[in-house]
């Protein structure tokens, strides 16, 4: 079971986190893996935790997904990232858009944001990621999610050509130049900071 990759997407309702599941589950599977995909809803139309497992390997049995044995761990903001922390195992990978979005319990008063969440979640080696000034530059604020996903090409070490064809066959034709863009630019960080770490 060692050649299992264990992947947890997270965020709120309406960042794409289904989508990006989604394209990383093809890309897996393109790249002739077996894949199991697990889906936990929150109120996700209203701002709610969207959360997605995603398995892939030659064979996956299983999708527990316990605390401590996710290898990598995308979240599409602070928040959720503090949230889904537990699940990270020791020297898994951390990748973090740089954004704080309220949930509803805070924006109806019931609950406060995390105190200096950034600062914490770099502490832990998080790559912070700014995924919706990138994706603006690409061409689509939307395509932040696309830009985690170029990050997260680069702990997988599956072909980009296979990201690439995934993309251009899933997302709307009219958003395939500026997804591509987003993808890469996402890619393009990671490894740059990746350099930057090993100095």
């Amino acid at each position: 079971m060692s050649n299992v990759t264990t992947v947890l997407l997270c965020g709120v309702g309406g960042q794409g986190t289904v989508l990006a599941a989604d394209l990383l589950a093809r890309a897996a599977m393109a790249a002739g893996r077996v894949v199991k995909v697990s889906e936990i809803h929150g109120m996700a139309q209203r701002g709610g935790a969207v959360t997605t497992v995603v398995r892939f390997g030659d064979e996956v049995r299983s999708m527990v997904t316990d605390p401590g044995c996710a290898d990598v761990v995308v979240s599409f903001e602070t928040t959720e990232a503090l949230r889904n922390l537990p699940f990270l195992k020791e020297g898994g990978r951390l990748l973090v858009a740089d954004e704080a979005i309220k949930p509803l319990p805070v924006t109806t008063g019931k609950a406060s944001m995390p105190q200096a969440a950034r600062e914490r979640l770099a502490s832990l080696g998080a790559a912070l990621i700014p995924a919706t000034e990138l994706a603006r530059e690409a061409g689509t604020a939307k395509a932040g999610n696309v830009v985690l996903l170029g990050a997260l090409s680069t702990a997988l070490g599956f072909a980009p050509e296979v990201w690439e064809e995934v993309i251009v066959r899933r997302v709307p034709p009219k958003t395939v130049e500026a997804n591509l863009a987003a993808f890469r630019a996402g890619a393009a960080f990671a490894s740059g900071q990746a350099k930057e770490a090993a100095r």
